[in-house]
């Protein structure tokens, strides 16, 4: 994901005392994806007003975190996990992998992107995934607009998109185009795409590191990666009509030792002063109300007003099927 390669990973842990019900410290493990970061005099801060030891467990991306979680469904990794996202969050909510705890902070602005009515989920932040040029590698080509003007021969040879089969913004993408073109629509178009020279590598960092043209190392004017993406490369911008909506989830996990804790731990990553860093952290957008975006950001890197998302429900249908069709499709 875009913030992998732009944030340094500064977290350190330490413990004291717990006050208030428990006599012993508590150690609550947050398991959470690679791209999870915060200041140490945040968690500092944390860690010694509550008592409670947040010991870390890094497990991949959204999608090797969901699999981690559901496959120790029966003897938890943790106690509480953040990272699972919209594309995989009814999985894991089929799978009973969280219980059900609504935040009194949740009505602050998290509660408009639930993942159904059960509260077992928390929305945290929210990214989205869209199409980004840089305007100077087109070198003179008008800029493309929509999903349309992607498979136009104009722009051949110049879109690099990440696997869905192996990333979580491919995978986002591809839902994107399904949500736009309809289920029996968005076969044609990856047809045109690849036709029209798609580059697809396995994930964010090969993408948009190496072959995106608007970090100086690519060929390629045109990448799939996030609207906040801007924000830190100059001279590219997301086009809004492409983008569709990823919502980062924490939840408390079913059979967690220290439920409590746990809690207490989510209750805090909604918090105002958790989210009033998310954007520079992990250069996401914060779901409680009233946080202001980095001044950079107004400008470069507005959260898209509009993204559309596919229903939790029709995703845990098509998932695996739709990414199978793709990969006939486009890597057959």
């Amino acid at each position: 994901m875009f913030r992998r390669a732009v944030v340094a990973l500064v977290l350190v842990t330490a413990g004291c005392s717990l006050s208030g019900g428990d006599s012993q410290p508590a150690d609550v493990t947050l398991v959470t994806h690679d791209s999870f970061t915060v200041r140490k005099e945040l968690l500092d801060e944390f860690q010694k007003t509550t008592g409670i030891k947040v010991d870390v467990r890094k497990t991949g991306d959204a999608g090797a975190l969901t699999n981690q979680l559901v496959l120790t469904k029966a003897n938890p990794i943790g106690d509480i996990a953040y990272g699972v996202d919209n594309t995989f969050a009814s999985r894991a909510l089929q799978e009973n992998v969280f219980q059900p705890y609504q935040s009194p902070d949740a009505a602050n602005g998290p509660q408009r992107y639930q993942a159904d009515g059960s509260n077992r989920l928390t929305a945290v932040d929210v990214g989205d995934v869209c199409v980004n040029v840089h305007t100077a590698g087109l070198k003179g080509v008008p800029e493309p607009k929509t999903y349309e003007d992607l498979a136009d021969p104009k722009y051949k040879d110049m879109l690099v998109v990440e696997s869905p089969a192996t990333s979580s913004p491919g995978l986002a993408f591809l839902f994107g185009t399904v949500k736009h073109f309809g289920p029996s629509g968005w076969q044609d178009y990856w047809r045109r795409l690849k036709a029209n020279g798609v580059q697809v590598v396995d994930g964010w960092e090969v993408a948009y590191n190496q072959s995106f043209s608007g970090t100086g190392k690519g060929t390629r004017p045109v990448v799939v990666s996030y609207a906040s993406s801007p924000a830190a490369t100059p001279g590219t911008r997301a086009l809004l009509d492409t983008c569709y909506r990823q919502i980062e989830y924490a939840g408390v996990l079913t059979g967690a030792k220290h439920p409590d804790q746990a809690k207490k731990v989510l209750d805090w990553l909604i918090s105002q002063q958790f989210q009033a860093e998310v954007a520079d952290q992990m250069y996401v957008y914060p779901t409680r109300d009233g946080v202001a975006l980095p001044d950079a950001w107004k400008q470069s890197a507005p959260l898209p007003t509009d993204a559309p998302a596919l229903s939790s429900d029709e995703v845990q249908q098509n998932r695996e099927n739709w990414v199978n069709q793709w990969r006939s499709l486009v890597q057959g």
